[in-house]
């Protein structure tokens, strides 16, 4: 595989197997994507953007076909290994933000260092850096529910970015948020990808998102349809 190329997916397809009959929620992708690009995936419910996602951070297998993170064929990676990707290579960043409810901003960002095997006092000093470069330095001991949906979205982008990954995932990350923060939201993770060279694959519905990125794949019945430049 071309050391070009943070991603490869390499006729990549997934089946599943209801009441007898078969879908296809991914037919046959073949996707390049190099390091620091930032690449929007569109299509409807039902496309296959979900069930790619989980292709590229390791949460599922194919079928058929190959996914290449930096050259390595994942579906050889063993449990250990994978756990290894989704650590230290790949950050999540969901819709829905996902942070522990019983936890602070702080801890909720510096919780993946824990797993990376990071120092408790050094992961914390980095959870706070984060926070302060995301605008949140005054709300670092608030828990989520004492945080907007914007604050807690930027808690969920510092947690994915504590381990320095070289992928950014994100799965309609504004699509719970109100017109204003989900441009600031935009423009924080556009500045990020440019800054740090990270390779951010998002999955979106917002044309704000769209006009951003550098190549908008549109899909469609588990196929690509086309690819454009934004």
């Amino acid at each position: 595989m071309s050391s070009d190329f943070v991603i490869e997916l390499e006729n990549l397809s997934r089946r599943f197997y209801k009441g007898g009959e078969v879908i296809n929620a991914l037919d046959g992708i073949n996707l390049q994507i190099g390091k620091g690009e930032y690449v929007s995936i569109v299509g409807p419910s039902g496309s296959g953007k979900t069930t790619l996602f989980n292709m590229i951070g390791g949460l599922d297998k194919p079928t058929e076909g190959r996914v290449y993170i930096d050259g390595v064929d994942i579906s050889m990676l063993d449990a250990y290994e994978l756990a290894w990707l989704r650590c230290r290579k790949i950050g999540y960043i969901f819709q829905n933000f996902n942070l522990i409810q019983v936890l602070t901003a702080l801890e909720n960002v510096a919780l993946p260092t824990v797993f990376a095997g990071v120092p408790r006092d050094e992961g914390l000093m980095k959870a706070k850096k984060l926070l302060i470069s995301v605008g949140l330095g005054d709300r670092l001991h608030h828990k989520p529910m004492e945080l907007s949906a914007g604050q807690q979205q930027r808690v969920a982008i510092a947690r994915a970015m504590i381990n320095e990954p070289e992928i950014i995932l994100a799965d309609e990350p504004t699509g719970n948020l109100d017109l204003k923060t989900g441009i600031e939201i935009i423009d924080l993770l556009h500045g990020l990808n440019k800054s740090k060279e990270v390779t951010l694959v998002a999955a979106t519905h917002d044309l704000k998102m769209i006009k951003a990125s550098d190549r908008i794949i549109w899909m469609r019945d588990g196929k690509i349809e086309k690819i454009e430049r934004a």
